[in-house]
Order: C-alpha cells, then structure tokens, then sequence
C-alpha cells in the first residue's frame, strides 16, 4: 500500500506535464493490481502407476529423482496418501470427480462403452468446476474416462494423438537381431530377460500378437525412441508450451503421462543409469500365499518371472529409469514456471493413480491392497499459502484432491464430494477428519476383497458380501510391513485378533454409511 500511494503522490505532481504518461501509468497499476489479485492458477502433473517408495524422498536411497524430492520440500508432502481404487480408469473418475467408485459408476478402465449412463457423467470435474468460474483449462497425456468432460478444454491433447506424433517424427527403421518391436510405438527395442519373448525374433512375435492375448505387461526392454520423442517428453512438451501460452490468464493445466506404467522400455539415456544387478529384491518376493485372498491374482501362478530373483531386478531397473525421466522433465516443468514468474501464484500437484507390485509376492501391476499397489505420493506446493517443508502423516486418498483444488482456488467446497479439501492437514489445523481411510475396488463383484480400511497400521481387507468365499485379511503393518502374515483366514490364532478385526469394520461400516453404500448390510453380516 505505501508504494501505490508514494507512485500516486508522483503522478500527481506530472499530472499536467504528461497526461499521456499518466493514462499508461494509471493502466499499468491497474494491470499490475489485477495480476496480484488473480485466482491462483493449477497445474496438475499425474503418473501412471509410481508407488509411493518410487521417490528419493520416500527413503529410497537407489532412485534418482531430484526434481519431486524438491517440490515435496518446498511445499506439502503427504507420506500415507493411499488410491481410492488401484486401477487406472476408476482411480481417474474417483480424482476428477471427487466420489467413490461405488457412487461414480467407473468400476472397469472402460465401463461407459458399456453403461452409457454412468453416473460420473453428471457430476462436474474440478477442471468443468473451474472452466465456469473462469479459468482456461487444457490437458495433456493419458486420459482414460468417459470424454464427455473434455468438451471444455482450450486443448485436449491424448496418447492417441502421440501415436500419429511417432509415425510421422521417428522414420520405421527394421529391428536388428535380438530386437522386438513395442506395441507402445510400434518401433524397436532390445529387450531383457524377464520380457515374455526375450529370444524370439521379432517377426514370430508378431504373428503369435495375432492370435494369442497380448499384454502391455509382457514387454521390457530399452527403447530406440530418441529421447526428444518419448510419450513423457510429448506430454511434458506440451504442458511447457500451455504454460507459456497461459502466462496471463487463470489456467488449470494438466499433465498426465504414461509412465512408469507398461510397457517398461526406458530409452538407453536413463536405462544405463541403473545397473539391475543393484537392484534390490522385494522382501516378500517369495511369500507363499497360502493365507491371502490374493495367492492366485494377476496371473501370479502362471508369470512366475515376477517371482525370479534375478530377473526382477531387470524390471525394477527399468521403472527406476522411467521415472528418473519423468523427474528430468519435471524439473523443466518447474524450471518453466519460475522463469515465467508463475510460481508463487500457481499450486502445483504431484501424485500418481497407483502403484506397482513390481515383484512384491511375486507379482506385477496394480488392482491389490497391498503397500505396493495401493500406496501413492502425493505433494502439494502452493508458496502464497502453503509452508514449505510441511510433512503430512495422516491417512488421506486421493478422493480428496477434488475438493482440496477448489478450495485453494475460491471456488469453494460446497460442491458435494465424498472427499473433503486436505487445507486442515496441510496447516495443521484441529481437524474432525477420522484417522482411518477406506478404499475399495468393486469389478468383479464379491468374488474378490472389496475393501480396505486402514487405521494406525492396522489393515483389514474384506469382500462386501456375506456370502463370498473370499477369505478376510488383517496385517499389523507395524510389525509386518511387507504384509507377509495374514492374522485372519486359515490363520490358528485368528481369534485373538478379532476384537481388533471389528474395530476396522466398524470404521469401515461408517465411511459406508457416510456415503450412502448399498453394501453396508452386507459387511455388517460379514463374519470375521
């Protein structure tokens, strides 16, 4: 205020000098006092399967990622953020819209082929929420939801359109001997041993692709791809020219890349960055399964390389490198932002859809409660409002980032959510919010463990009927942290736990009740 008014007392003695440097000078202050007063901008950057130990700032001494390390430090970093579903598509709707899978409707990566009428439909996105109060919004990179809402972004740029990118910017050049081609870019790669066709030539393989199920999950390798055309740099591209495109206006930006999520070939530039024979090995890496609702789950039984010591190590090498590359661009992204001088103005936010077993009871992917699959990062930097070197080590989902976004914009909380704005745990404020978190995964019906409910290291997984034959699971993760003995199921000593079993489906019973599930009856009939 005294630097206006001392500007004011000059102007007001060159007033009949220069009227015309008074009109420019009235305007430039009226500029600069409407650019001070904006709405703080979002810029929303979300992997694709990085569980939340995949971080140097998670303690993870081998993994070279700098770049998050800072942004964690320089705002809040969130130590126990948990997925609300460990799958992509239900996980996206669950962030976007703020709901749970039940009440959303997204239960499956595709279910609105299917349903037209899911109900995620008619609930607004954060980003439609923030378009109608003004902001330009544009996305970038994997999506993954019914695309009615993308209606409203100024640019709406997906994977689909970076595999035209690749066909017309990286020339088809024939893979030499040893190489295959990569169902992601459609050009070659030199694969390692865990790779479901290491050793077969290229051109077998693509036949047996025509007849046989083909997963994402069976490649690994080093990519060819030049590193100025990778998906995660046509993402982060993107993003940096949206933020230059939007320097003077409120914008929500979003940054969606595909990886650390399979196929897991890194380009030569970040796979040599990691040797795979210093690559740890899973503690649990040989558990029997014999006590665990998931002993036969995501083809454990029959992929046994993701329970091979050795061969592991390949496959963790090669996420490690993936990420070490989505570092690298974050850092550009961030670089971007406070040469533009958008820094102190824009909440950034960092986290991930879900994890990754990689290797963990000998199995792959995501779509499980354990640690590895269901555990995110999640960090929040926002330096007009939030402190840097805050630590958040309450439970939280990412059911909250809706409501957490419109609230550090003004546009408010009363939009209904099942989630609720994470300000009272970022400023350390008292806080009515329960200290247990529940999550849950709905596909196939009650053929599988429904929910999770988690509550000071105690963790119970139960399938939502009465009826179901799957068997019930607790793990004291504070003694147990690689979830290794289940103290349910077949387990001898189950009776003596289950006084604390009913505690956490009590906890479970209210966050049902809270959001109107139909399948409180059946949980609350569950015998423990």
């Amino acid at each position: 205020m005294k630097r206006l008014k001392s500007v004011v007392i000059v102007l007001d003695k060159i007033r009949f000098f220069n009227p015309g440097f008074i009109f420019l000078a009235t305007l430039s202050l009226t500029c600069t006092a409407k650019k001070e007063a904006s709405k703080p901008n979002v810029l929303f950057i979300m992997t694709d399967q990085q569980r939340a130990d995949a971080l140097g700032m998670a303690g993870n001494s081998m993994i070279k990622t700098p770049n998050l390390d800072r942004l964690a430090r320089q705002g809040a970093y969130f130590i126990n953020t948990y997925t609300q579903c460990a799958v992509c598509a239900p996980a996206r709707a669950t962030l976007l819209s703020g709901h749970t899978i039940e009440n959303n409707g997204v239960r499956t990566n595709s279910i609105w082929k299917d349903e037209p009428d899911v109900p995620v439909l008619t609930m607004p996105t954060f980003d439609e929420l923030l378009h109608d109060n003004g902001y330009t919004c544009e996305y970038f990179g994997k999506w993954h939801c019914p695309e009615e809402p993308t209606k409203i972004y100024s640019r709406f740029v997906t994977l689909n359109e970076y595999k035209s990118y690749i066909q017309e910017h990286v020339p088809y050049v024939e893979p030499k001997e040893g190489q295959l081609i990569s169902s992601e870019t459609g050009r070659a790669y030199t694969p390692n041993p865990i790779d479901k066709h290491y050793g077969m030539n290229y051109k077998d393989v693509l036949e047996k692709r025509k007849t046989e199920r083909f997963a994402q999950t069976e490649l690994h390798g080093v990519s060819n791809i030049p590193p100025e055309h990778t998906s995660t740099a046509f993402t982060c591209i993107n993003a940096i020219e949206a933020l230059k495109r939007n320097r003077d206006k409120s914008f929500s930006i979003t940054a969606s890349i595909n990886f650390p999520h399979a196929p897991m070939i890194p380009i030569e530039k970040y796979a040599k960055m990691y040797n795979h024979q210093e690559m740890p090995v899973p503690a649990s890496i040989g558990d029997n399964m014999q006590n665990s609702p998931y002993m036969a789950y995501n083809g454990r039984l029959e992929s046994t390389e993701y329970a091979d010591p050795q061969k592991i190590k390949y496959m963790i090498a090669n996420y490690y490198a993936l990420v070490t590359e989505i570092d690298d661009w974050i850092g550009k992204i961030l670089d971007t932002l406070d040469e533009l001088g958008l820094t102190e103005n824009t909440i950034v936010i960092f986290t991930s859809d879900h994890g990754e077993m990689l290797g963990s009871h000998g199995m792959r992917e995501k779509n499980v409660f354990y640690t590895e699959s269901a555990q995110i990062p999640l960090m929040i930097r926002f330096p007009k409002e939030i402190k840097k070197g805050t630590v958040v080590g309450h439970y939280v989902t990412n059911i909250d980032l809706f409501s957490t976004i419109l609230d550090y914009t003004g546009v408010g909380e009363k939009f209904k959510s099942d989630g609720r704005s994470l300000r009272d745990l970022i400023e350390n404020k008292k806080t009515d919010r329960p200290e247990y978190i529940v999550t849950e995964w709905n596909f196939r019906g009650d053929v599988i463990s429904n929910y999770m409910v988690m509550h000071k290291g105690w963790k119970l997984l139960v399938p939502y009927s009465k009826e179901s034959k799957v068997i019930n699971a607790m793990y004291d993760l504070n003694s147990d942290p690689h979830e290794m003995n289940n103290l349910l199921g077949s387990n001898s000593e189950s009776s003596k736990y289950k006084a604390k079993a009913e505690e956490l489906r009590g906890y479970l019973l209210e966050w049902l009740q809270k959001t109107n599930s139909k399948h409180y009856d059946g949980v609350k009939k569950r015998q423990l």
